[in-house]
């Protein structure tokens, strides 16, 4: 963005590209929990929802690039290593190391959560202001929202079929 641009913004830019900066280390995390959580997860309903975590982390790498190129443009510098991201990231990691499916989609819940409270506190940030960056963090709350849905859904099946299975139980 050039200096025009950063300079009509009636916001606290260094305040933002903080922001952003948190933002992008809790999508590189997410990224890497969905990725690394579908290719060891086991149990019931893993072939129906392996492919959708893997669609999932591929979104989450698609909002790192959003981000990573809003923080350029509002003449910052993306986070440069890896190191940090947990420490900027309020979002938890939870490594998967317990692979039943139930607990990485729960840990999955969590993390879209938090993402969610982030895009939304962007947007307020942003809003009325910051017209691209207020977008950019919509489109992605919007995702991140689909997201917490299907997890939600899925861990609804799971449940429906627990108590189907114990109702065939004698």
């Amino acid at each position: 963005m050039g200096e025009k641009g950063i300079d009509i913004l009636k916001l606290d830019v260094k305040k933002l590209i903080k922001m952003l900066n948190e933002a992008l280390s809790e999508e590189w995390l997410a990224y890497y929990q969905y990725w690394i959580g579908a290719r060891v997860m086991e149990g019931p309903m893993r072939s129906e929802i392996e492919p959708e975590l893997l669609l999932h982390a591929t979104q989450e790498l698609n909002h790192a690039e959003l981000v990573a190129a809003r923080i350029i443009q509002l003449g910052g510098t993306p986070v440069l290593n890896p190191n940090q991201w947990t420490k900027l990231s309020r979002c938890d990691y939870d490594a998967p190391t317990d692979p039943y499916v139930e607990v990485i989609l729960k840990q999955n819940l969590k993390g879209e959560r938090c993402a969610i409270q982030r895009y939304q506190e962007i947007a307020e940030f942003t809003k009325g202001i910051d017209f691209t960056t207020h977008q950019m963090a919509v489109n992605i709350m919007n995702e991140e929202l689909e997201h917490e849905q299907d997890i939600e859904d899925w861990l609804t099946d799971m449940n429906r079929l627990k108590e189907d299975f114990l109702k065939l139980r004698p």
